[in-house]
């Protein structure tokens, strides 16, 4: 029975939205941004980011899909959904990647028989590495500014809004891979084509704030485990790449055998 009235048009929307970003694959990929941080203003911020990008795809394809009628062949629908399943992987490795990095800082020093001069992994922000250095007196070959990201802080901007790109386009992801299938289900439920699309900016808007949610639960551990705490941050990065990397790998697997997307005959049903 179409829905007929825009304020449950519109309540509708947005509650859909915010249970829309809790699904798995949506959870697991934020997981793997957000456990990179340990402020929970940081991983709102990566939820906003994240929001505006799925919004962003569903808004334009769904607006193609109601208003121009295009429609999307079951193997560019099977690639797109594949894309996620490949996003995660690529997510997982990366995160898995850090967490070893971090490991290695607790790597034991080596040192010289002066007894001053030693190597050991140190970081400076996110960037970790290791050269000779002297404690007496301290010097260091290089200053703290002068490291691969801090360059790059200065070029792209003191506040590292670059940082929000990644889940920006980890959101553009998730949206063109959901966004017919969101789309479909409106334009059978609406008969007014342009209350669907109110409908489809209000669903993004309600994603917003639910990615937000789920980024500051994400983060909670992270923001008050206390520096003493380092194992179960460093466990819970790895489980996040972990779990990130199997994930991908089903998704993967099951799009390109199971639908047969590399096949004759590839078997897609908007969900």
């Amino acid at each position: 029975m179409p829905v007929n009235s825009l304020g449950v048009i519109v309540a509708l929307g947005f509650f859909l939205g915010m249970r829309h970003a809790t699904d798995p694959d949506h959870v697991i990929a934020v997981s793997t941004i957000v456990t990179r941080y340990r402020s929970l203003r940081h991983a709102a911020l990566i939820g906003i980011a994240w929001g505006f990008g799925h919004t962003l795809t569903i808004l334009t394809v769904g607006t193609g899909i109601i208003l121009l009628g295009w429609v999307i062949p079951a193997r560019v629908g099977l690639s797109l959904e594949l894309s996620v399943g490949l996003m995660l992987i690529v997510l997982g490795a990366l995160t898995l990647k850090g967490a070893l990095l971090r490991v290695g800082e607790s790597a034991p020093e080596t040192s010289s028989e002066d007894g001053v001069t030693h190597t050991h992994p140190h970081r400076h922000g996110d960037y970790i590495h290791s050269h000779v250095h002297h404690h007496h007196p301290d010097t260091h070959p290089h200053a703290a500014d002068q490291t691969p990201l801090a360059r790059l802080d200065r070029r792209l901007g003191g506040v590292r809004l670059y940082q929000l790109v990644r889940p920006f386009v980890v959101g553009i992801v998730h949206g063109l891979a959901g966004s017919a299938a969101v789309a479909l289900l409106v334009l059978a439920a609406i008969g007014n084509s342009w209350w669907a699309i109110v409908y489809l900016a209000v669903f993004g808007l309600g994603t917003v704030a639910g990615m937000m949610g789920v980024t500051a639960i994400v983060a909670w551990p992270f923001a008050y485990a206390g520096a003493r705490r380092h194992r179960l941050q460093r466990g819970l990065r790895l489980a996040s790449g972990v779990v990130s990397l199997v994930f991908g790998l089903v998704l993967a697997y099951r799009i390109g055998v199971g639908n047969d997307l590399f096949g004759t005959h590839p078997t897609w049903i908007p969900q």
